[in-house]
């Protein structure tokens, strides 16, 4: 739905912050899209977090939720916050409540994919608490083959994530990853290049190809390194479109909806595989989804204006 005047909104809550390891990156893209907003005339506010939030909403405060919430357990991406708001009756960005819930688990975003016939790397799930002794790491490595991404599976950001090309260093990555909420991943490397896809409404966007100056790119590069590459279209030609057309698939395959962003990795034989799906990307100056965006003519306060046109269409008051 497109929207011409911003008093259609209502007064809205930028929803940021919360309890989830990446509270600080949710803080950094809210300040970005409050800005942003408010720079179109939106009556936008900020809300740090859930409780407050549904404080907020529940005394009839706001019309809407920009949720830029990250994460899990206090973070708004896992399907809680949604459906809280769906029992308020309350529009809000995003992905819904299934669509949330399924991707925030990597385990079960992947079972998807495999039955959809969507290609993504051969793991092993591994039960909190299994593995802390490095036991069962081993096998699950042993199974996939080194090199292997060992990871939370309802994490973000690459928070707790570690590249092991070493047998001996399976039992501390397995312990860095235990430190958070959810099931552990042990995931095949695929070695090549890093892409991501852009989804807003029913487009995908660019990709971007990632080329961090480091051998991984992870929570510093994503986000305090000033030297790490983007190009934008990542592909040319036909795999350009291929690209986006897994992306969209991937998205629709898990239920999401109305925007976010497709992690793909591609091997250096020019085969993608698929990551995960982020239902409430960062909005931060090294943020990849107003990067894409950028390069199609969409600057970053009409990007935060369209996602929150995303919000109409669901349940209205």
């Amino acid at each position: 739905m497109t929207i011409h005047d911003a008093r259609e909104f209502g007064r809205v809550a930028v929803v940021m912050g919360g309890q989830s390891a990446e509270r600080e990156v949710s803080l950094d893209s809210g300040r970005n899209v409050l800005a942003a907003l408010r720079a179109r005339n939106v009556d936008a506010h900020a809300v740090d977090g859930i409780p407050a939030l549904l404080d907020a909403l529940r005394a009839g405060h706001y019309a809407r939720v920009f949720n830029i919430l990250h994460g899990q357990h206090g973070g708004g991406e896992d399907g809680v916050l949604q459906g809280a708001l769906e029992s308020l009756h309350v529009p809000y960005t995003g992905s819904g409540v299934l669509g949330s819930a399924l991707s925030m688990d990597k385990v079960r975003t992947k079972q998807v994919w495999i039955a959809e016939g969507l290609p993504t790397p051969r793991y092993v799930a591994l039960r909190k608490g299994v593995g802390s002794g490095g036991v069962d790491v081993h096998a699950a490595a042993a199974t996939i083959g080194l090199p292997v991404i060992v990871k939370p599976a309802c994490e973000g950001s690459s928070v707790g994530v570690t590249r092991v090309f070493e047998e001996s260093d399976l039992a501390a990555a397995a312990a860095l990853a235990a430190r958070y909420p959810g099931d552990l991943l042990v995931e095949e490397m695929i070695e090549g290049d890093e892409l991501t896809v852009a989804i807003l409404g029913r487009d995908a966007l660019p990709s971007i190809r990632i080329v961090p100056k480091t051998a991984f790119y992870d929570y510093h590069a994503k986000y305090v390194a000033e030297d790490t590459q983007y190009l934008c279209p990542g592909l040319d030609g036909d795999a350009e479109t291929q690209i986006r057309a897994l992306a969209l698939a991937a998205f629709d395959a898990v239920g999401c909806s109305g925007w976010g962003r497709v992690d793909v990795m591609r091997n250096r034989g020019g085969d993608n595989f698929l990551l995960e799906v982020n239902t409430a990307p960062g909005m931060t100056s090294h943020s990849l989804v107003p990067k894409s965006a950028g390069t199609v003519g969409i600057d970053f306060e009409t990007l935060c204006w369209r996602v929150l046109e995303t919000s109409f269409g669901r349940d209205e008051p």
